[in-house]
């Protein structure tokens, strides 16, 4: 995926699903994907927690939504 470009959510949305699979509240996402926490703090503190967990895909995820806006975020906690 290229890092200029901001990634759609019919891009990711694949990924985000099968990680939900195995981690029904959204894991180490929680914080933006099940509670709405959107800003880029969020996001951050996610990748951070993900890193300290060895969660190497929600890792990965929170970098991808790290990219997407605000409203990408909240249409993607809506799966």
């Amino acid at each position: 995926m290229n890092t200029n470009v901001k990634p759609t959510v019919p891009e990711v949305i694949d990924c985000f699903r099968a990680y939900l699979s195995k981690n029904p509240a959204w894991g180490s996402l929680h914080v933006v994907l099940d509670d709405g926490n959107v800003d880029d703090a969020s996001v951050d503190f996610c990748i951070r927690y993900a890193k300290e967990h060895g969660d190497d895909e929600g890792t990965e995820l929170g970098r991808i939504l790290r990219q997407m806006s605000r409203t990408q975020r909240l249409k993607l906690g809506r799966l």
